[in-house]
């Protein structure tokens, strides 16, 4: 039955991203109780199972970007040999086990995962679409949130927000004296946890010299820059280039 599996030997090649979605989140953060427009746990949660997709995965991405339910893997070298079902079966599986722990849920919950072929410059490119759209997450959350407060259906709140344009919902909830521009960055610009690698010395008895050795660490960064500026463009050059 082995030559039934149809995609089992559909393969990619790095470097790619791995997007993990959640699946039926919205009901799901009713069950958890969560804090609207944005919770402060559930985000420190997706963080942390960010941090051990990259750290204690097995799986060894480079970099991982979150926010909302969404979590962005960064692989320059590609695990499984590149086999599509299998990396995308076992980062979903892994993700969804770690933030059922996380959040102590009764419950188990689900992740979809998809492979996003890129190019060194076009990861850079996809980094900066996936902030706009934490971004423009951020914009809806609150403005559906505050029409839902006034009084509105979740169903109206969405009607009226449809098509509306960046501008206007943020000038719609700085009339109602929230400027989301000073919201907190997580919020804004989602999290961004990556691999450090640190020289450290020490001291060799067997060999009677000191030894210098490159150790690893992970870092969690919850106010990265806005990508799309030169700033921001210039931190992830270095952090593709010297991967």
């Amino acid at each position: 039955m082995k030559n039934r599996e149809i995609f089992s030997n559909l393969l990619s090649v790095p470097p790619v991203f791995v997007r993990i979605d959640g699946r039926g989140f919205h009901g799901i953060a009713e069950e958890w109780g969560l804090e609207r427009p944005f919770d402060k746990r559930f985000a420190r949660a997706m963080a942390n199972v960010s941090e051990r997709l990259v750290s204690s995965s097995g799986l060894s991405p480079d970099f991982a970007f979150t926010f909302s339910d969404e979590i962005s893997l960064y692989f320059s070298h590609i695990p499984y040999s590149g086999r599509v079902e299998k990396i995308d079966s076992v980062t979903a599986s892994y993700a969804a086990s770690a933030l059922t722990l996380e959040m102590s849920s009764p419950f188990p919950v689900a992740f979809d995962a998809r492979i996003i072929q890129v190019s060194p410059t076009l990861a850079v490119r996809y980094l900066i679409d996936r902030q706009a759209e934490a971004w423009r997450n951020h914009l809806n959350a609150y403005c559906h949130y505050t029409l839902v407060l006034e009084g509105k259906s979740s169903h109206e709140a969405a009607k009226v927000l449809k098509g509306l344009s960046s501008p206007k919902m943020h000038e719609m909830m700085f009339s109602r004296g929230i400027n989301l521009a000073k919201t907190p960055a997580w919020q804004r610009r989602g999290i961004l946890v990556y691999k450090t690698a640190k020289e450290i010395e020490g001291f060799n008895p067997l060999e009677s010299k000191v030894v210098r050795t490159l150790r690893t660490s992970v870092r969690c960064v919850r106010e990265p820059p806005v990508f799309s500026s030169p700033e921001g463009r210039l931190f992830l050059d270095g952090l593709i280039r010297e991967l």
